[in-house]
Order: C-alpha cells, then sequence, then structure tokens
C-alpha cells in the first residue's frame, strides 16, 4: 500500500501574479490550479504526479496568471503552537525544552493574552512562577516577548518554511561582503 501521508514538502507556496505570495496550498490543489490555466508552476519540488495520460512534476512554487486582490491581516493570531514557533520552542526563563505557555503578567492579576505577555516555558518554570512575575521571583526573559512580524508570518505562520520559497519569503540570509 503506497504511503500517503503528508510529507514535509507536502505544501506549495502560492503567489500572486506580482510574485507577491499569498498563501500555501496543498500539493494537490497546487497540481489542480496548474491543470486548470489558473496558475503556472514556478519552481518544481521532488517528484511527479501521474495520471492516466499525463505527468506533471510536483509544484513547489506556484503563480496565479491573474492579480488577486487580498485583504491582509495586520496581526498574526495568536496560537500555542506560534508562541512555541516564535520563542523556537525554547523556555523563556531557563532556554530548557519548552512544554506549556505562561503568562508573564498573570492573568490572575490582569494581564492580557497577548502575544507580548505570552512566552513559551518549560513545565518547571511555569509551576515554579505560579502566580508571580519574573521580577518578584528575581528572574529576567532572555527575550522580550513581541508579536512576530513579516511576510513569511503572515504567509506562514507557524509552518516551517521549505527551503524553495526563501526567495518569495525574504528568507534568505544576508550575505558578508
Amino acid at each position: 500500500m503506497p504511503d500517503i501521508r503528508p510529507t514535509v514538502g507536502s505544501g506549495a507556496l502560492v503567489l500572486n501574479a506580482t510574485y507577491e505570495p499569498l498563501c500555501v496550498v496543498s500539493v494537490r490543489r497546487a497540481a489542480i490550479l496548474v491543470l486548470s490555466a489558473k496558475a503556472v508552476c514556478v519552481a518544481d519540488g521532488e517528484g511527479i504526479l501521474h495520471s492516466a495520460r499525463n505527468a506533471l512534476p510536483v509544484p513547489s512554487v506556484v503563480r496565479l496568471t491573474r492579480f488577486v486582490r487580498v485583504p491582509y491581516r495586520t496581526h498574526v493570531g495568536l496560537s500555542r503552537r506560534a508562541i512555541f514557533a516564535r520563542d523556537g520552542w525554547r523556555c523563556a526563563y531557563c532556554r530548557g525544552p519548552a512544554e506549556t505557555i505562561d503568562h508573564v503578567f498573570p492573568r490572575s492579576r490582569g494581564g492580557p493574552h497577548a502575544w507580548e505577555n505570552v512566552v513559551a516555558a518549560c513545565a518547571r518554570c511555569n509551576h515554579t512562577k505560579g502566580d508571580k512575575t519574573p521580577a518578584e521571583l528575581g528572574w529576567r526573559l532572555h527575550s522580550l516577548p513581541a508579536a512576530p512580524k513579516g511576510i513569511a508570518w503572515r504567509v506562514l505562520g507557524h509552518r516551517a518554511p521549505d527551503p524553495r520559497w526563501a526567495d518569495w519569503l525574504d528568507l534568505r540570509e544576508p550575505e558578508a561582503a
């Protein structure tokens, strides 16, 4: 029986007609867009999709043939997985592996559930901290929590980007001169 589970590269980046990143769709949806001439393949992924009459390289990046106007959200949605991704799956207090989320200023004392007040934490630090602030315990955060910025967060959310998408998502590291 063939393996039908999604793989790491099971998504395709969709670009607007102006090469602006729009979203990530399944490889199947990207192939349908290409076959219906609503998009053209810009970068191929690994493998080939076969039908009874055709063979199509797996699309990794597709560009729509017509411009689509999309009103963007100005903020990235707050979710548990996004908090872990922002903090690199590390505890904000001890830099150990994160297992829970913690409100820097506790909600029981009026702290908001917002990007600037939520961090990833290990269970030990979260339990020890309890209903206190880091200042009351003499702790400090390794980095101040903030809402993620950039086109990659808006398009990908918490997903790990495919390396083939780097050119369109501004993920390239600046080259040393």
